[in-house]
């Protein structure tokens, strides 16, 4: 087949899934992200969804082993990694058998020959050869030697041994699907440059294999047509592809540079919110100081240090980390200095599903203390708002004086998109409560009459000393007090400090319809999900359906009950046991909420969303 008649075979899509999956040292999520990368910087809009083993190493070729990375791109608007694939490529046989579910009949497969052996078929639990008993003739499979190709390519390179030959071979795979997609092989021929430019033996070998299966697609006619996705019609602006937790990192950089504090980091490291840490402690030309503490305990404390000496102070962790931060937090709420918790939620309970998604933190961020110790909770719901809501949980501590606790997941957090870059001078002021000078009838826990925050007086401050420490406070000194009723006064100020937030944050806005037969309710990362389901119902004629989706979770929004009450019936959607319907009902007990739950790890599918909302509406 000559290339110009190649060209008349090709395609236009305007949207397609594709799913890269292997064993965790196949090299899948490198795999993913440059594919994502490269389709971001052509125009595409992106969405992602990396899925990899807890085990830091599974065994070779076993099911729990598997790595994924899923890829939408597309001319359209992209809000989620998609349901159903449209191209799969399994680098061996575990890959392919947990991952078949997910591919529309009639569409393609691609798969590495050489590594369906008889002991991986073994390890996958397959009693035949699925590629030869007819188990997937309703596909369009590829099968290709890669791993032979691989070795062939780069017979002529010196310095590499097997090992490090045979994992090259996602390149090969990454090179076919480049030119099925016409996507440039130059971005990553670049970040070969770029990460291994003391060792060009692997830059050379990268290349060449990379090479090897972009041209091995075109001239031997292995796929039947090429493929092209347009550019999507975004808002004109300067854009790069981000992941969450380094969305959240440069909120904090931003809301650092724009309060004129100094940024601590303390924090131990756990799955998945490590990555903050990593990308923090990169940009201490910024004032960033960091500390990798020996425990989460250690890690929320220090940074209430920071925050008493006058620092923009946060500490990042997941659920269990932030179960054994409660005390702190709650010594922070008694001192009332600003302090960001960062909460990006995993499955549980106790170690759980370590690499997997949940919502299932809510009620701990919300509860999770001892006595009445009110804080902030606020939650992210897309790798690029990871920026925003890291940004107003920082504005929000240090103007009202109060820990705040922000909210991301596993999904969005190791998730990526396009992030239109928004310079520090464009985002709002951020004022801190900090005082520099007073009378001697200056009291620490003197109170601005509208917001209710205290003073922030920074230590060694001529006139400002003052007491600190877990012990309730005296209403007007900041003394130690053992009053009753100055503890009754205490307990409701800090209450009411937190509702008055609601003067502060934006009201409620739903999308679709404003009012009508169903408002969907979601929270957090799962707006992207809801958002395209939603749509869809739209589209397919229902025209009474709205989305509602909470950013601010305490306090709620001033209009959250007008909101609600403009539909008829109202759903709940959630990744944990109905956590925030629970919350809505404490609030709100004369609305009914129906539920729709799921904690397998997952995020919601675009079906099973729409089957759910055509059964309420029936």
């Amino acid at each position: 087949m000559s290339i110009a008649k190649i060209e008349k075979s090709e395609k236009a899509l305007e949207a397609v899934v594709v799913r890269f999956a292997g064993d965790s040292g196949d090299g899948m999520q490198l795999t993913g992200s440059q594919f994502s990368d490269t389709s971001a910087m052509f125009g595409n809009d992106v969405a992602t969804f990396p899925n990899y083993p807890s085990e830091i190493r599974a065994p070779q070729g076993s099911l729990y082993g598997v790595s994924g990375f899923q890829v939408h791109i597309g001319s359209v608007e992209i809000s989620t990694p998609g349901d159903n694939v449209d191209l799969l490529v399994a680098m061996n046989p575990a890959g392919l058998k947990t991952n078949l579910h997910a591919v529309k009949p009639g569409y393609g497969i691609i798969v590495d020959t050489d590594s369906f052996t008889k002991k991986n078929l073994e390890k996958a639990h397959y009693e035949s050869n699925p590629l030869e008993d007819g188990s997937l003739d309703e596909y369009q499979v590829i099968e290709v030697s890669m791993t032979s190709l691989t070795k062939e390519a780069l017979k002529d390179v010196a310095g590499l041994d097997n090992k490090t030959i045979t994992r090259t071979k996602n390149m090969f795979a990454l090179g076919m699907v480049y030119w099925m997609y016409h996507r440039s092989r130059q971005h990553t021929i670049d970040f070969f440059r770029t990460k291994f430019k003391s060792r060009p033996e692997l830059i050379e070998a990268n290349t060449k294999v990379l090479n090897a299966g972009y041209y091995y697609s075109e001239t031997l006619e292995l796929i039947p047509n090429a493929y092209t996705v347009a550019p999507a019609k975004m808002p004109s602006g300067t854009y790069r592809i981000i992941m969450g937790n380094t969305a959240t990192a440069w909120g904090f950089l931003a809301a650092a540079e724009k309060s004129g504090l100094e940024l601590f980091l303390g924090s131990y490291p756990i799955t998945p919110a490590s990555e903050i840490l990593h990308e923090l402690v990169k940009h201490k030309h910024f004032g960033v100081k960091a500390l990798q503490a020996e425990d989460e305990i250690a890690g929320i404390s220090s940074a209430i240090g920071a925050a008493f000496a006058g620092d923009l102070a946060i500490t990042t962790t997941s659920g269990p980390g932030l179960a054994l931060k409660g005390e702190a937090l709650g010594l922070a709420v008694m001192l009332e200095l600003p302090l960001v918790v960062v909460d990006v939620q995993r499955g549980g309970p106790s170690t759980g599903l370590p690499t997997k998604t949940e919502q299932s933190d809510l009620l701990q961020a919300m509860f999770g203390r001892n006595g009445e110790s009110p804080v902030i909770v606020i939650a992210a719901s897309t790798p690029a708002n990871c920026y925003d809501y890291a940004y107003a949980a920082s504005k929000l501590a240090l103007e009202h004086m109060t820990p705040v606790i922000l909210l991301t997941d596993g999904y969005i957090a190791n998730g990526s998109a396009p992030w239109k870059i928004q310079p520090v001078a464009e985002m709002p002021d951020i004022t801190p409560r900090i005082i520099y000078g007073a009378d001697s009838q200056w009291r620490s826990y003197n109170r601005d009459k509208d917001t209710l925050a205290r003073d922030w007086a920074i230590p060694g401050t001529k006139g400002l000393e003052h007491r600190v420490g877990g012990l309730e406070k005296d209403q007007t000194t900041g003394e130690v007090s053992y009053d009753p009723e100055n503890h009754q006064y205490m307990t409701d100020i800090r209450a009411e400090k937190i509702k008055r937030v609601q003067n502060e944050i934006p009201e409620l806005q739903p999308r679709f319809a404003q009012k009508g037969d169903l408002l969907v309710v979601g929270w957090g990362g799962t707006f992207g999900t809801l958002y395209a389901a939603v749509k869809e119902m739209k589209q397919q004629g229902f025209e009474g359906i709205g989305l509602a989706h909470f950013n601010y979770i305490n306090p709620l929004p001033k209009n959250t009950a007008e909101v609600l009450r403009n539909f008829k019936k109202i759903v709940v959607c959630e990744l944990n046991s109905g956590q925030f319907a629970s919350l809505l009902r404490m609030n709100f007990e004369n609305i009914p909420f129906f539920q729709f739950n799921k904690v397998q790890g997952l995020p919601f599918g675009n079906v099973e969303l729409t089957e759910k909302f055509k059964e309420l509406l029936a």
